[in-house]
Order: structure tokens, then C-alpha cells, then sequence
């Protein structure tokens, strides 16, 4: 009888045993009614309090899973599921979750459930007010402000932190994993064009502020930002607008596979003219085509496959300076040399690889081939350097990148600890041809090369950062090392000889995350980065040829009510040396020590079902260390900044808002002798659903039609007539009064 009761004692405990390990691992894959996958799901067992995420395809792993334990799914934007977890979901291998996508709605945003809460929140703003530009693109960024001054052909003017980044020094931009940034182009370090985006094919935008990222590197100073294309479209759609200054705007994008079976498939096209509202027409036109092909390959894995082209030209009226329109010898939109302009195009090819090598470790990869032309004509001066032909310079380049990235991330535990490890390596290798800067005359004749010389320039990078999970308290530490190659023949040497340099930093970082509860989030980032440099700096300086950055961010994100968000961040950012390469006249200038500091703040406040109020504030001080009281001012950098607006979801078939952006005056010189003016304007559109199929929308730029200046520099210039050189603001008039109407077709 006893050996009875022990044998039964020792089958009853291996039954048990074999039903907990089998009911340690809860395995499914999440995506929506299309069968597309969903990344980022949160899926969250109350009865053991753990939780896990989706990766890219779709896939989770909850460990500590037994039957009976209650289980809530959730994406914003997506139908919560509540389920009770029974023997049935451990019989298959994997278990399929199926969400329904429905109307954003803040309340149902709980930090700790979303693995960044203001990515998520900009994927909000992104569904709530859709971007119908390459330009508002960026302006999804909070506290990122824009100004374009060459006829709309040329990159935007970016501001961030109290840098005025120019075209892109000083923030890493990427389209899936793809480089926009151009590394010693010929008209500025970081040149970043992202004009080859279509709008409508944006999915997602991730961003961070600060180089606290071990995954990004050159350029991330102020911050990054990554862009993410569609795998797919519900439906087809034309759109066709019409405005003022002869615009015209026709987009379409055109779901390819109407039977998917596994795979997607889409085009879009973007053509855009305008002559603006200046007095010598831009003649503006660019166009546009983009294509992409996704399956999904057995083991959970998925490849996509991108191709684009764009192509762009444009005339220009060039910055002005002030003292002329004043005068009245010319209007706001009047031109000194009209002569100015350009183009430009791009062909993009980007693979993407990504599998879950095994329930705990994923793999993703992509290499990218891009091939660029530039050719930009500019006068700044007018008649300063040349009395008799004036001073219109060229800018020209011809480029072929090449690139790969790899990714690994491993869930693991460190004893009780769970820990998620991802590292990385990639390359970037760019052959610049023909690089560019001559003296010329009405864009015809050249009167003299300043520079020209060819440029290959390689970077090639690797990471590895931990996330270790403490329960409430989270910490990430990170170590990314970069290493350069700069060469670099100068064509105007008679002998032959290639200048060299290679350079290796390696940038360390460590963030901090404390869950006070489920809606409030402390956080504190730190990271050592690097200012980044042209070739033809880095072959010339020994010294910083890549200075240090050093920064730190200490802040919140916090849902006080349901329906309210809000985030601020204390952030300090110090600068070793700002070499910076100035295109424009081929020289290099060194800024010394500099040092920022600031507060970000930002608020999402959801009125009613249909109703979104949002702001973003940023008060930011920016000063060159070794320079003297009253001459340490570093120029154009902002100091206060406000953007924000309402918004209209869908109420009745309408939909739309209002939009404002406010900067406010900021010093153009070293000792703030010259200020460049702020500006406040109010946009505005309105869209009313006829029915499922078609749309019709209007739109209004400056709605009060107020007078501002869109970009502004203290230059120095001269006149024809002028027998002395004046040093004033020199600046681009902001887009008056500008109305367009758009109808779009869905089928």
C-alpha cells in the first residue's frame, strides 16, 4: 500500500511538473483584421503580473503563463481584448490574436505599457493631424522648427535645441534604416533632403532628442530622427490639389496585391509645381515614385524590398537684404539676383531582412544603395566679392552610398532579472565625385573653381546596450563605437595626392526609467556623443577632428487625468569644438566650447471623442563658453519655441484644425547687435467625407496673412550701387495668405 501511495505521489508531482513547464511559455502572434502584424502590442497577464511586447512580426513569448490567468492585449488605436488564458492556447504552437483598429482615444494610454510613451504618443499625432507634406514630416517632431529659402527645392533649415542645425549637422535623419544625412556634401555637413518622401506612405515616426542611443551615431547631437514607410495599404487613393502661385499637387498610391497571401505590395506617386508667391516665378516641379514589396517568409521572419526616385528643379529670388525693402526699391518677395536656383534628384534601393531566430532572439538587416546628384546656384553677397559680375557661387556633387546595418536582440535573465540585449554593427561608405564650389556668372559661365576634388569617406560603427528590468525600475546602458576613414583628392593640385585621415571614438551612454505608478515615468539619460565633421576638415585639423558632446536629460512623462499628457525634460548639452565646413565659401570655421541648456514641454489634452488639444515649449539658452559676456551669443539659435494647435478627428464626415507655430526673436550675430525677428502664424485646414469613397478638403497657410520672415542670417553684402558693404539681416519673406483645395479618391 505504501509503494502505491509513493508511486501515485511521483506520477501526480511529474504530471505536474509537465503541465508547468508546459504552461511556463505563452507563444502567439498578434495582427490586425488584414492579417498584417503589429508590433509594440502590450500584452499583459494580470494574475502574475508580467508582460511582453510583439516584435516587428508580430510575435510575443509571455513566460509564467498557466490556464485560467487573465490576460489584457492592447495597442493605441486598436480594440483592447480581455481573455482568459485556457488549455486550448497551449495545443497549437503558436497562438493567433486578431485586433480590430478603432478610433484613438488618450484615456486608454497607460505609460508602463507602451515601451516608449512619446513614440506613441507622436504615432497619436500622426493619425490625428496626417502630414500632406514632406516638410510637415518634420514638424512631428516637438520643438523641431523648419524654414526653407531657396524656392523649395532645396533641404529645410532645421532647429533643435538650441542649435541652428542648418540643413542636418547636428540630428541623425533615416528613412528604414536608410541615411538621409549627407556626409561632406557640397553644400553643408549633414545635408539632409528628405524630399524624396511621399507623405501618404509614412507608418511611424521615432525619434529621441540627445545622443543617449547606442543604435544611432553620426550627427546625433541634438537627436534623431527615424522614419518608418508602410508595409502596406488598406486602399487605393488619388489626390488632386489646387491652390494659389499656379500650385498644383497630384498624388497616388495603389495597392498592387488585391490578394495578399502572405505578401504586400504598393506604388505612390508624388508630382508638385508652383511658381510661389514671389515676383520672379520658382517654376517649381518635382516628382516623385516609390515602391514596396513585403512577404513573409516561414520561421516568423519577413523581407521587404524598397525602391524610389525623385527628382527636383527650381529658380530662386534668394534672401534679401532688409535695408532694400525698406528703402522700397523692392517688396518682400522682390529679388536682388533672381538668378539663383537648382536640382537635384535621388535613386533609393533598400533591402530589409528580419526573423526570429528562436522565441528569445530576433534578427533584423538592411543594406541600402542610394546614387545623388546635387546642383545649386546661390548669391548671398550680391556684389561684395566681385563689383562687376557679381557673386553667384555653384554647388555641385555626385554621389554613390552604400550600407548595411544588423541587429541583434536577445531576452534573457540575469538570475531573476530579465535583461534584453541588442546589439549592432553597420557601414556607410560614400563615393563623392566632382565635388564642387566655383565662382559663375547667370548660371551659364564659370568665372573660377574655388574647390573640386572627389571624396570617399567610411564609417563603419558597432553597439551593444542592455535593458535591465527591475520591476518599477528600469536601466539601459550602452557603448557604441565609431571609426572613420576621410580621403580626400583636391583636382586643383597639379600633383597627384590623396589626403588622409582615420579617426575611432567610442561613445558610452547609461538612461535611467522609474515607474512612480502606471501613469506617471521618471527618467534620467546621459551620453557621451560626437560633433560631426566634413572630410575636408578632418584631412586639414589634427586637432578634434571629431569633438566630444556630452549631455544629460532629467524629466517626466505623466497622465495626471485620463484624458491629459504631458512631458518635460531639464536637458544640458556641452559642445568640445563646432568645426563647421561653410560650403558657401569653402572655408572651415572652429566655434570653440560651447554649452546648452533647457526645458522641453509638451502637453496632449483630448477634449471629447472627436477633439484633441496639443502643445509643445521649449525655453533653451545657448552660449559659446570662451567669449566674453555680450559677445558669446551663438547665432540663430532659438530661444523660445511653441508649437501646437486643435484637431478635429471625424465629427459628422469633417474633420481638420487649427495649427500654430510661434519663434520668438533670437540674436543673428555673436553680441545680439542683430536680432532675427520671431514670427507667430496660424494654419488651417478642413476636410468633409462625402461618403467611403471620396474626400474633399481645403487648406490655408498664414491664415491672417501676417508679414514673416521664414529664415534669416546677418550677412555682410554689397550692392551695384553701393560703394560700402552693410552687415544686416538678410532674410526669405514666410509664405503669405495661401489657400489650396484637395479632392481624393479612395477605392
Amino acid at each position: 500500500m505504501d509503494g502505491f501511495r509513493y508511486t501515485y505521489i511521483v506520477f501526480v508531482l511529474f504530471i505536474g511538473c509537465c503541465f508547468q513547464l508546459k504552461a511556463q511559455s505563452l507563444k502567439g502572434t498578434i495582427t490586425n483584421t488584414v492579417n498584417q502584424p503589429l508590433e509594440t502590442v502590450y500584452v499583459f497577464n494580470a494574475s502574475k503580473n508580467t508582460h511582453a511586447h510583439t516584435d516587428e512580426n508580430g510575435f510575443f513569448l509571455l513566460e509564467k503563463t498557466e490556464v485560467g490567468d487573465s490576460l489584457r492585449i492592447g495597442l493605441l488605436g486598436y480594440k483592447t481584448i480581455n481573455r482568459i488564458v485556457k488549455d486550448s492556447d497551449f495545443n497549437s504552437k503558436v497562438l493567433t490574436i486578431i485586433l480590430e483598429e478603432k478610433a484613438f482615444q488618450l484615456e486608454e494610454l497607460v505609460l508602463t505599457e507602451n515601451i516608449d510613451a512619446l513614440n506613441t504618443i507622436s504615432r497619436l499625432d500622426l493619425n490625428i493631424t496626417p502630414v500632406n507634406s514632406s516638410q510637415d514630416v518634420l514638424r512631428k517632431v516637438p520643438g523641431l522648427f523648419i524654414g526653407q529659402h531657396a524656392g523649395g527645392g532645396k533641404a529645410e533649415q532645421i532647429f533643435l535645441r538650441g542649435f541652428d542645425i542648418d540643413h542636418g549637422t547636428d540630428v541623425s535623419i533615416q528613412v528604414d534604416g536608410m541615411p538621409v544625412n549627407m556626409v561632406s556634401h557640397a553644400h553643408g555637413q549633414g545635408y539632409s533632403d528628405l524630399h524624396f518622401v511621399i507623405p501618404e506612405t509614412i507608418k511611424a515616426i521615432e525619434f529621441g532628442k540627445g545622443a543617449y542611443y547606442g543604435k544611432e551615431g553620426d550627427f546625433n547631437t541634438a537627436g534623431y530622427i527615424d522614419f518608418e514607410t508602410k508595409d502596406f495599404i488598406n486602399e487605393s487613393s488619388i489626390s488632386v490639389s489646387a491652390g494659389q502661385f499656379n500650385t498644383l499637387r497630384t498624388a497616388g498610391v495603389f495597392d498592387i496585391l488585391k490578394d495578399r497571401n502572405n505578401q504586400n505590395a504598393y506604388m505612390a506617386l508624388e508630382y508638385i509645381e508652383t511658381d510661389g508667391p514671389f515676383e520672379s516665378p520658382q517654376n517649381f516641379n518635382r516628382i516623385n515614385l516609390f515602391g514596396k514589396y513585403s512577404t513573409f517568409v516561414p520561421g516568423r521572419g519577413k523581407i521587404s524590398v524598397t525602391g524610389s526616385h525623385f527628382t527636383s528643379r527650381w529658380d530662386a529670388s534668394g534672401q534679401i537684404p532688409q535695408r532694400e525693402v525698406d528703402n522700397g526699391n523692392i517688396t518682400r518677395f522682390g529679388a536682388i539676383d533672381d538668378t539663383e536656383g537648382g536640382s537635384t534628384q535621388r535613386t533609393n534601393f533598400n533591402l530589409e531582412f528580419s526573423k526570429s531566430v528562436s522565441d528569445k532572439t530576433t534578427f533584423s538587416a538592411n543594406a541600402f544603395y542610394s546614387h545623388y546628384e546635387f546642383l545649386l546656384f546661390s548669391n548671398f553677397t550680391f556684389f561684395l566679392e566681385d563689383p562687376e559680375n557679381g557673386d553667384q557661387i555653384k554647388q555641385q556633387e555626385d554621389r554613390d552610398i552604400f550600407g548595411f546595418n544588423l541587429n541583434w536582440t536577445s531576452n534573457l535573465h540575469l538570475g531573476n532579472t530579465p535583461l534584453e540585449v541588442t546589439s549592432g554593427v553597420g557601414l556607410r561608405h560614400d563615393i563623392i565625385n566632382n565635388v564642387e564650389l566655383s565662382r559663375t556668372l547667370n548660371r551659364k559661365t564659370t568665372l573660377e573653381q574655388v574647390q573640386f576634388g572627389d571624396v570617399n569617406q567610411t564609417n563603419a560603427n558597432a553597439f551593444v546596450s542592455a535593458e535591465f528590468d527591475f520591476g518599477k525600475f528600469r536601466m539601459i546602458p550602452a557603448l557604441r563605437l565609431d571609426y572613420f576613414n576621410f580621403l580626400y583628392e583636391d583636382q586643383l593640385q597639379e600633383a597627384f595626392e590623396t589626403q588622409s585621415e582615420t579617426q575611432a571614438i567610442l561613445s558610452p551612454k547609461l538612461n535611467f526609467f522609474y515607474d512612480v505608478n502606471s501613469n506617471l515615468q521618471l527618467f534620467a539619460k546621459s551620453g557621451l556623443g560626437f560633433h560631426s565633421n566634413d572630410a575636408r576638415v578632418v584631412v586639414t585639423n589634427t586637432e578634434k577632428t571629431l569633438p566630444r558632446s556630452y549631455g544629460a536629460d532629467l524629466g517626466a512623462v505623466w497622465k495626471p487625468t485620463k484624458n491629459l499628457f504631458i512631458n518635460t525634460a531639464l536637458w544640458y548639452l556641452f559642445l568640445e569644438q563646432e568645426f563647421v565646413y561653410v560650403g558657401d565659401a569653402g572655408i572651415v570655421e572652429p566655434s570653440g566650447e560651447t554649452e546648452r541648456f533647457g526645458l522641453d514641454f509638451g502637453l496632449r489634452y483630448q477634449l471629447t471623442d472627436w477633439l484633441f488639444a496639443d502643445t509643445d515649449v521649449t525655453l533653451t539658452k545657448a552660449r559659446s563658453i570662451e567669449e566674453p559676456d555680450g559677445q558669446d551669443f551663438i547665432p540663430l539659435a532659438p530661444n523660445f519655441t511653441m508649437a501646437g494647435g486643435l484637431s478635429v478627428t471625424d465629427i459628422n464626415g469633417f474633420s481638420g484644425g487649427l495649427r500654430y507655430r510661434y519663434l520668438d526673436d533670437r540674436p543673428a550675430n555673436e553680441d545680439n547687435s542683430i536680432v532675427a525677428e520671431g514670427y507667430f502664424v496660424i494654419d488651417f485646414n478642413m476636410n468633409y467625407k462625402i461618403n467611403k469613397n471620396i474626400q474633399l478638403g481645403v487648406a490655408i497657410e498664414n491664415l491672417f496673412d501676417v508679414e514673416w520672415n521664414e529664415t534669416q542670417f546677418a550677412t555682410e553684402s554689397r550692392l551695384q550701387n553701393e560703394l560700402t558693404s552693410v552687415e544686416e539681416i538678410h532674410f526669405t519673406p514666410g509664405t503669405p495668405f495661401f489657400i489650396k483645395a484637395t479632392a481624393t479618391y479612395r477605392f
